[in-house]
This record gives structure tokens, C-alpha cells and sequence, in this order.
């Protein structure tokens, strides 16, 4: 006979090891076998719900923003927009007062690659904040870029798409994304970003935040105020140049998410202050772009950034899986203050985020810890995979899952402000926004670069547009030139220097006539 050590069944901590059943384990070393070599028999129950678990570990990926870093913290608000009192624009009740903190959970992300892939590698950065407030959860989803490669959400599949590897070969291709950006002009000034050092922040504590679509404020009054958020780093923005990335990457693929847990595990708490930028509710004709079109940067100097709290991150998160991978937003989680605009991409998001939670985590994804709200919660939504609580409150009838009731339901909270009804009038019809104006602020952004900044943007655009066929090249060259005749001629300078390496490594292969 074999004999157990007994010491062995409990670790440092006295703590016992147990099933998920909460059944004491003593033998986790060994299926139960017909002799000591087997075979395994098919009540090995222990075995069997480890290893079916195992098997279950991972859930789908997200489509966009799988690789992620994230971490616990409070948002303080400054009770004020800029100078002004901050109730005139919003009723929300988490920026009213001076010092108030509401509690956050911040995930940042790289948006096309996988879940596994280098943190250095170009790519735009998620910046999704989830408040704790005590009116229910606020998500405020965005990236670190201020604006987005397209203005309306039909075609979200098809850029995500294109910027994804091929289906064929499974490798992402310069030829495939091109195609794409030179047929889809609204894309050139998110391009400039991107293939800018802008493009690979070097870390998640020095990048910038932005809401990217125009949301609405609400005030007392029922009035609708536009406005769009911003994060500012208070360590500074600091961004990476190609060779940079590729020398860290060759070291640490994980460098942005080790950065970001390492400061915070020593104390070097990361801040944002939140900014905004406000516009009367309305067309504005004097404009020569639309407001709500989110490849737009509304210009500082009419639209000032006016503070309104500061973001402090200050704990870890205990399980990854738990609490960043979990971790679910969506454009549409907003509170009493706050509103959706009309633009076209913030309703398409607005579906699409949660629809893909609903999909990754389970329709009760609001029931885990991370998700829900510290407020209190009362629905009539029951059942559905891995619901392991009733969305109820002490008091109310167990009974009753259904609205209207007599008989102690949760019934319609009172209305106590006015509703936000702005008034809405068109026809129906699929088109274009009036004021596109494509080209205006990509060339403004490229003259702003410092020289460095172009130099590398250039670098990066030859490097990958040179993967395209000749036709694709010459539509992006003519969309740079349109937004700057430097631009255009720049990047067609470094493509004809390509093709002529190209041809010279050809001639060296070709064989000789003796």
C-alpha cells in the first residue's frame, strides 16, 4: 500500500484544495486507474470536470481590441466645465460636486491584432472606462486617436476586414488594406495618424484618450448640449518611432502592459485629466465639416478643451481573466445627463458593442463583478447561460417578473426631469453626409508634425503602400497630394525609389548572357 503524506493535503496557508463542487481533493496527483497503469476508468469525476474545464478555459476572442491591459482606480470630479458651472450643460450626477470620486475600471487595448501579439506593433489603442456611478454604470469607449477611419458604421466590417489578415495566406498584407484606403478617401486622415509615430504609443500611461464620436450633454431643462471627451496624460504622450518599436519588441512583447502594472505596483499612480469639448446642438452650417462626422477633429481654438475631472488609476487587477478579459463596454451604457448624438457611427457601435459581449461572455455578462453596477439592480430579465442571480432587490416579489403589476414588481422609476426630444425631420434615404471635406484636416496634421514625425510617416507609408499594385499606389499618392503637395510627393519619391531597388535586385537575379 502507498501511503499519503498528510501534510501535503494543505498548503502554507491551511487553506484545502477542493473541487469546484467544494468536495476535498487528497489525490490530485493521479487518475483512478485499473492497477497503477491503467486504463483510466470513466468515474475518474475529479479528472473529468478538471480537464472539461481546462478544455473550456478560453472564450472567443474579441473580434477588435483582444490584446488588453487593465486596472482599477476613482475618477474625481473638478464640479465644473472650464470656469463654468458644469449644470448648465449636464445634470449628470457624478460631475456635479467638487471632490466627488466615483469608482473606475480602465481596460486599454491594441485594436486589430490578436490577443497575443506585440504590444509595439502599429495599431490604434483602445481606451474604454467603465464609472461605477451611483446612477448605474457609465462606458465611455474609445481609442487614442481622436478620430476613426470611416463615418458610418455599414462599413466597419469591411475596414476591420481589410486591416485583418488575409483569408487566404492568414498573413495582414499592405496590398489588401490599401485597396481599401485609396477606394475610402474619408480614411486619409486617420492614416496620418496611424503611420505617424502617433501610431504606437510607448506605453498606455503616456497616451491619450478620446470619446472619437460626439456624444450629448442633458441638462435640468431637458436641453441637449454636443460634446466630445478627451484623456489627457498627466506623465506626458509619448510615442514610438518604427526603429524604436522594433528594438523593444525584440526584447518584451509585453511591454505596455508590464509598464502599466509595474507603476501602479510601486505607487506611481498614472492620471488623466478628463476634458471637454462643447457645441450648441445644430447643424453649424459655418463649419466645413459636420460635427457629428468622427474622421473630424473639432478645432481647438473654437472649441476650447475644458477640464472637468482627473482619472487616477491605483490597483491591480487580482485575475486577469477575471477582470480584464471580462471586462465588457458598449457605447450605449450612459446615465441620466447623458446622451447619444446622431452620429452614425455611435449607433452602430452602440448595437454592435454589447450585441458582442452577449456573444463572447453570455447574455448574463452584467452579472459578473467586474461588469455590474454598484448601484442597485432590478429587472425583469431572468434565466439564459450562467445566470447565477436574480436581478432583484429585498423586498420585491419573487413572483413577479413582468411590468405592469399590483403586486409589489419593480415598477417605473418617476420622472422627475424633463426627457431629452430634440425634433427630427427628413426622409429616409441612404447618403452621404454633405460636408465630407476628406482631405482639409489630414494636410493641417501633416504640416503640424515636427520633422521627425513626417520623416517617419513617410517611412512607414513607402514601406507598406509598396506592397500594393500600381494602381493602389497611385490612388493613395493622389489622396496625400490633395491633402498637401509635399505629402503626395514625398510618398511617391519613396515608392519610385522602391520600385527601383526592386528592379535592380531583379536584374542582379536574372542570368547572364555569355
Amino acid at each position: 500500500m502507498i501511503e499519503r503524506n498528510d501534510s501535503k493535503q494543505k498548503d502554507s496557508s491551511g487553506q484545502t484544495l477542493t473541487t469546484r463542487q467544494g468536495h476535498p481533493v487528497s489525490n490530485n496527483q493521479n487518475q483512478r486507474t485499473v492497477g497503477s497503469r491503467g486504463p483510466a476508468t470513466l468515474e475518474n469525476y475529479h479528472f473529468l470536470e478538471k480537464i472539461s474545464h481546462f478544455d473550456r478555459e478560453r472564450i472567443p476572442e474579441r473580434v477588435v481590441h483582444a490584446r488588453g491591459a487593465g486596472a482599477h482606480g476613482s475618477f474625481e470630479a473638478y464640479g465644473k466645465v472650464g470656469d463654468e458651472s458644469i449644470g448648465q450643460y449636464t445634470r449628470a450626477r457624478l460631475f456635479q460636486t467638487g471632490g466627488k470620486e466615483t469608482p473606475v475600471f480602465v481596460r486599454f487595448s491594441t485594436v486589430i491584432h490578436s490577443g497575443h501579439s506585440p504590444e509595439t506593433l502599429r495599431d490604434p489603442r483602445g481606451f474604454a472606462v467603465k464609472f461605477y456611478t451611483e446612477d448605474g454604470n457609465w462606458d465611455l469607449v474609445g481609442n487614442n486617436l481622436k478620430v476613426f477611419f470611416i463615418r458610418d458604421a455599414i462599413k466597419f466590417p469591411d475596414v476591420i476586414h481589410s486591416l485583418k489578415p488575409d483569408p487566404v495566406t492568414n498573413r495582414q498584407d499592405g496590398g489588401r488594406i490599401f485597396d481599401f484606403i485609396s477606394n475610402t478617401p474619408e480614411s486619409v486622415h486617420m492614416l496620418t495618424f496611424l503611420f505617424s509615430p502617433w501610431g504606437i504609443p510607448a506605453n498606455y500611461r503616456q497616451m491619450q484618450g478620446s470619446g472619437v464620436n460626439t456624444y450629448k450633454w442633458v441638462n435640468g431643462k431637458g436641453e441637449g448640449t454636443l460634446v466630445k471627451y478627451h484623456w489627457e496624460p498627466m506623465q506626458g504622450v509619448k510615442n514610438l518611432t518604427q526603429p524604436e518599436a522594433e528594438q523593444i519588441q525584440a526584447k518584451n512583447i509585453n511591454h505596455s502592459t508590464q509598464d502599466l502594472f509595474d507603476a501602479i505596483e510601486r505607487g506611481d499612480f498614472p492620471q488623466w485629466e478628463l476634458r471637454v469639448q462643447i457645441m450648441a446642438d445644430g447643424e453649424h452650417p459655418e463649419l466645413d465639416f459636420d460635427p457629428l462626422d468622427d474622421t473630424k477633429i473639432w478645432p481647438e481654438d473654437q472649441f476650447p478643451m475644458m477640464p472637468v475631472g482627473m482619472m487616477t488609476l491605483n490597483r491591480n487587477p487580482e485575475n486577469y481573466f477575471a477582470e480584464v478579459e471580462q471586462a465588457a463596454f458598449g457605447t450605449g451604457v450612459l446615465v441620466d445627463g447623458l446622451d447619444f448624438s446622431d452620429d452614425k457611427m455611435l449607433v452602430g457601435r452602440t448595437f454592435s458593442y454589447s450585441d458582442t459581449q452577449r456573444y463572447r461572455v453570455g447574455p448574463n455578462y452584467l452579472q459578473l463583478p467586474i461588469n455590474s453596477p454598484r448601484a442597485s439592480v432590478a429587472t425583469n430579465q431572468r434565466d439564459g447561460q450562467m445566470a447565477y442571480q436574480v436581478d432583484s432587490v429585498p423586498g420585491q416579489n419573487p413572483h413577479v417578473n413582468y411590468e405592469p403589476s399590483s403586486m409589489n414588481g419593480p415598477a417605473e422609476a418617476p420622472r422627475v426631469l424633463p426627457d431629452h426630444s430634440p425634433h427630427i425631420e427628413g426622409r429616409l434615404q441612404r447618403a452621404t453626409i454633405e460636408r465630407t471635406n476628406d482631405f482639409k484636416q489630414a494636410g493641417e496634421q501633416y504640416r503640424a508634425f515636427e520633422p521627425w514625425e513626417r520623416d517617419d510617416l513617410i517611412n512607414n507609408l513607402v514601406e507598406n503602400i509598396s506592397a500594393a499594385t500600381g494602381e493602389v499606389q497611385a490612388r493613395m499618392v493622389e489622396l496625400f497630394t490633395q491633402c498637401d503637395a509635399d505629402y503626395g510627393r514625398r510618398v511617391a519619391e519613396g515608392l519610385k525609389a522602391v520600385h527601383q531597388e526592386q528592379q535592380k535586385m531583379v536584374g542582379k537575379r536574372e542570368p547572364q548572357m555569355v
